[in-house]
């Protein structure tokens, strides 16, 4: 199987009193395991709305979605949160660390929470915070490490279950500049490390650039 994930023809409506709002209109997307592409349009484009149905956060109005060659259009709320688990690492704008957790803590969660065992966890935390220059502050909160080191744990907790295809929303988009272009490029060399699939929403087009393709949102369509 070469496509890690496959839209068609997905749409997404909302309705507003008696208003229809359209915000996807027949999307159709491929991509292939190991490539990084870049969602890019103007706010309000429906990047985000995006975003949550390939996460399988939202179920799309119409359409199918393939993740890993599995249909997860009409799957159980179950089989979507075990195929989140396994296919499916995530990074948002702001880090969303739990603030009473250390940095390594945070990274742990979600392997315990797929299962693996406390010590393999934390071997696989301290191993993503090393790969990710932040051996020395494993064992900080939140609170204590900068706006970048804070994403960077982000980056190392949605690596954290080895996931096939990572999706990140405006990852340094809180950031900035000269901070944003480090945390980019961790991003970008921890995912090509890895072998993995990402799709990036960005509006820094020069972050766009140096992906492998480049996705234009615009009124619903790509």
């Amino acid at each position: 199987m070469s496509n890690i994930l496959q839209l068609s023809s997905i749409t997404r409506n909302y309705k507003q009193g008696e208003t229809t709002l359209e915000v996807l209109r027949g999307i159709d997307l491929a991509v292939k395991k190991g490539e990084i592409i870049a969602l890019v349009g103007a706010s309000g484009s429906g990047k985000s709305t995006l975003l949550q149905i390939i996460g399988l956060l939202d179920n799309p109005t119409s359409g199918e979605v393939k993740l890993a060659g599995q249909d997860a259009s009409r799957a159980s709320d179950s089989v979507r949160t075990a195929l989140r688990l396994q296919y499916l690492g995530f990074v948002y704008q702001f880090h969303n660390l739990l603030p009473e957790f250390s940095a390594v803590e945070n990274i742990m969660i979600p392997q315990m929470i797929a299962g693996f065992s406390k010590k393999k966890a934390e071997e696989r935390s301290r191993e993503l915070l090393d790969m990710l220059g932040l051996a020395k502050r494993a064992t900080h909160r939140p609170a204590e490490l900068s706006g970048g080191e804070q994403q960077r744990v982000a980056i190392a907790r949605a690596l954290a279950n080895n996931p096939s295809l990572l999706i990140a929303d405006e990852p340094t988009g809180n950031l900035d500049p000269d901070t944003a272009e480090n945390v980019f490029h961790i991003l970008l060399e921890s995912v090509r490390k890895q072998g993995l699939s990402a799709i990036i929403a960005t509006h820094n087009m020069e972050l766009a650039n140096r992906m492998d393709r480049k996705l234009l949102l615009n009124q619903g369509k790509i």
